[in-house]
């Protein structure tokens, strides 16, 4: 394949100063049409022959243009180009002439932009009636490429690269790799037509890509370890329930899992019916979306409502109309402790705002497993507790001053529990926060969206740093971000 490179020298800093290169055209004496870019310079001493440019690389591409023009007479007199072209004239590749350019100008002294455009070269009536067309504006009129017979197509438009001077440059534009000369398919011209083409640059200030970033993940220094809740994104929806069981429901990922379960394995329960038994088994998240599981585990005991967690190769649930916490060996596939909760209300009588018999939820955090419940002593209000994952005993008991059916639901980030104003208002909030370290609670106002407006579960999970909800048959996951500890 032939080739001609053209190098425009724009906003080039010389002696300091920043001046504007020029774009001459005019006809040589064998009438190709020729483009001649210069820019000024400040100083005389600084670049010799300013009005003509690096004289090395000016006789390097005078150079090469007579060997293509050779090229192209003994192409044209053969009917076509082909492996030989290369051979034939000798001609330097494109790509060393460039790099030529680049280190000439690191040795002047020269810092800027530097514009490459590569552009195919076509018969040399071609090029003359291509002359006449108007430059300007990074817009040319350039001739369409001709039907090629191959793999190998000229994709149309010429590769913009912008470089810096002793630096590697980016590409502007999506950039098509460009074949071997000595590779380049024979070629057949076509009627002659026209397309335009044009460069776009497009600036974006570097603070705004870090705030961006920020949003949608935690900041790196926030990665690991603890901190407090300051932001919630929008949810994502990973996948959908397709009977009227999965209106509410549970869905889960193990944050500390055990062989031979790991991360990736997804875990759901459609917790609408009187015997909730099935516990779908999913290899990752993409197989639950597409709604065929790897396994069903059938419980020994029906479930209630959606408090259960996985956590350290175990489901953890209520069992239907009681006031225990069990655990179900996701190996062993049976039920390996169960534990009464003292006190605690139970089918409908501590729920939460939307009801479903959410009187225990269950929750992990970074520091291990909640259940989260009320009592009679309470009056309502939220009660924590901190269980051991393996007995199920009590370690310790918190009691706030949040009553449960006052907020929507719940969950806990390091040690700190946190509420939901609404679950059926599309713009809800974080409303409330209880600190388990200082025994206090505050209000909050962390904006928190309904999409589907009908919120029935929300756990955290510690290893993903994200919220899992089930919002109206639809499994969400929201981004969080805490604050520094």
């Amino acid at each position: 394949m032939l080739g001609v490179w053209l190098l425009l020298w724009g906003s080039v800093a010389l002696g300091g100063r920043a001046d504007t290169a020029f774009l001459r055209r005019a006809h040589d004496s064998s009438g190709h049409c020729t483009y001649s870019f210069t820019v000024a310079s400040p100083v005389e001493a600084a670049c010799p022959e300013a009005a003509g440019g690096v004289p090395e690389l000016r006789a390097e591409l005078a150079a090469l243009a007579a060997r293509l023009s050779r090229l192209e007479s003994r192409e044209r007199g053969v009917g076509g180009s082909g492996p030989r072209g290369a051979e034939l004239g000798g001609a330097r590749d494109p790509q060393e002439v460039a790099a030529a350019a680049r280190l000439e100008a690191a040795q002047m002294g020269v810092v800027g932009t530097v514009m490459i455009w590569s552009i195919r070269s076509f018969p040399q009536r071609e090029w003359s009636q291509m002359c006449p067309a108007a430059v300007g504006g990074g817009t040319a009129l350039l001739p369409k490429a001709p039907a090629f017979r191959g793999a190998a197509a000229w994709h149309g438009a010429p590769r913009v690269r912008q470089e810096q001077a002793g630096g590697e440059g980016g590409w502007l534009r999506p950039a098509h790799a460009v074949p071997d000369p000595a590779a380049a398919p024979r070629w057949e011209p076509q009627p002659l037509s026209y397309q335009e083409l044009q460069s776009e640059r497009t600036e974006v200030p570097v603070s705004r890509l870090l705030e961006e970033a920020a949003l949608g993940r935690p900041a790196k220094e926030d990665s690991a370890g603890c901190g407090q809740l300051v932001w919630v994104g929008e949810p994502v929806v990973f996948g959908r329930a397709d009977s009227i069981a999965g209106k509410y429901g549970v869905w889960m990922k193990d944050p500390e899992p055990v062989p031979p379960f790991t991360r990736d394995n997804t875990w759901r329960v459609d917790t609408v019916g009187t015997e909730v038994r099935q516990l779908f088994q999913y290899e990752e998240a993409e197989q639950l979306a597409r709604g065929y599981p790897a396994k069903v585990h059938i419980l020994p005991r029906p479930l209630e409502s959606t408090g259960a967690v996985i956590y350290r190769g175990g489901l953890f649930f209520q069992p239907r109309r009681s006031r225990s916490v069990a655990r179900y060996d996701l190996r062993g596939e049976t039920i390996t402790a169960e534990r009464e909760i003292p006190g605690a209300g139970y089918h409908g009588q501590y729920p939460y705002s939307w009801g479903g018999y959410t009187d225990i939820d269950l929750a992990v955090d970074e520091t291990g497993l909640w259940v989260i419940y009320s009592t009679e002593k309470a009056r309502g209000a939220i009660v924590l507790s901190k269980l051991d994952p393996e007995t199920l005993e009590i370690r310790r008991t918190w009691e706030t001053n949040i009553r449960k059916r006052g907020v929507a639901n719940s969950f806990l980030i390091c040690g700190t529990l946190y509420t939901v104003s609404s679950y059926s208002a599309p713009n809800a909030t974080i409303n409330f926060a209880y600190d388990t370290a200082s025994g206090t609670s505050r209000a909050l106002s962390i904006p928190f969206e309904n999409r589907f407006r009908y919120l029935s579960m929300l756990d955290y999970n510690p290893a993903e740093r994200q919220l899992f909800a089930w919002d109206s048959f639809n499994m969400v996951t929201y981004p969080v971000r805490l604050s520094r500890a």
